[in-house]
């Protein structure tokens, strides 16, 4: 490989700060240059030293800052010299994250790349929302899916395997298509009172969760006014929410509070 910056590519994990993995602190400690997406925790960001350069690559529907395009030129352009380049990301990189797109297209250009695995917003969003996406006698498999078809396309599922009730389906992105996605699970079999899980900005101090069924959640999250991010889980473990709902927002409610507490006292 030539003589060029490593760039990382860092999974941030959903939004708790508590959540960053060792290595993805340590190397945004050290960073030259970090460029961060919408979904990063500005708390996270508050991890970078002072006088580090940090670029904003972010990607809304219809408003992005950057396009892909732009965002892996950038990449490439500040390799040119030797440096540390963090390439931060929500969740996972390699989860509906484009972080395989990134570093394939790193690769290609004989840049030196690393990938750091971060919690992805299924696995820690249902967690904090007391919903176990596996349980013994309820489940027998996880899919997850994004709600967002590419270059706004239609959504081209098979939903005959999709509405396996033996599954748990999680959905990314799908806060505008979860009508579309609802009408169609139903017609390919999937029960009209399955439990489904709404999760906004989960694991954070500002998660909301939405609990209701396949044909009400449309009309549910609409009467709620839930905002993007949205994590939809659907499936029997949504069952178990409100038995394993542990989650408080409020720290001093929380088993840390109640530790300083009784450290305090």
């Amino acid at each position: 490989m030539k003589d060029s910056a490593c760039v990382y590519l860092v999974g941030t994990g959903p939004g708790d700060p508590d959540l960053l993995t060792v290595k993805a602190l340590r190397l945004l400690q050290s960073a030259d240059v970090v460029i961060y997406d919408r979904l990063v925790n500005k708390a996270i960001l508050q991890q970078v030293p002072a006088g580090v350069l940090k670029i904003f690559v972010g990607k809304a529907t219809s408003n992005h800052a950057f396009s892909q395009d732009e965002t892996n030129r950038l990449m490439v352009k500040l390799a040119d010299k030797k440096r540390t380049i963090v390439r931060l990301k929500g969740g996972d990189p390699f989860i509906f994250g484009r972080g395989g797109e990134e570093a394939l297209y790193l690769a290609q250009r004989d840049i030196p790349f690393e990938i750091v695995p971060g919690i992805t917003a299924a696995t820690a969003a249902a967690t904090y929302a007391g919903i176990p996406l596996t349980h013994r006698g309820l489940v027998q498999s996880v899919q997850f899916i994004t709600g967002h078809g590419r270059n706004n396309k239609p959504l081209d599922f098979d939903w005959q395997k999709l509405a396996d009730p033996q599954t748990t389906l999680v959905v990314y992105m799908g806060l505008a298509t979860i009508g579309e996605i609802s009408k169609q699970l139903i017609v390919a079999g999937l029960p009209a009172d399955m439990p489904v899980a709404a999760i906004e900005n989960g694991s954070t101090a500002r998660q909301q969760r939405l609990l209701t069924t396949l044909k009400d959640v449309p009309k549910d999250v609409k009467l709620y006014g839930l905002q993007p991010p949205v994590l939809f889980v659907i499936g029997r473990v949504v069952g178990l929410a409100e038995s394993l709902d542990w989650f408080i927002t409020d720290d001093l409610d929380s088993c840390e509070g109640e530790q300083d507490k009784h450290a305090q006292g």
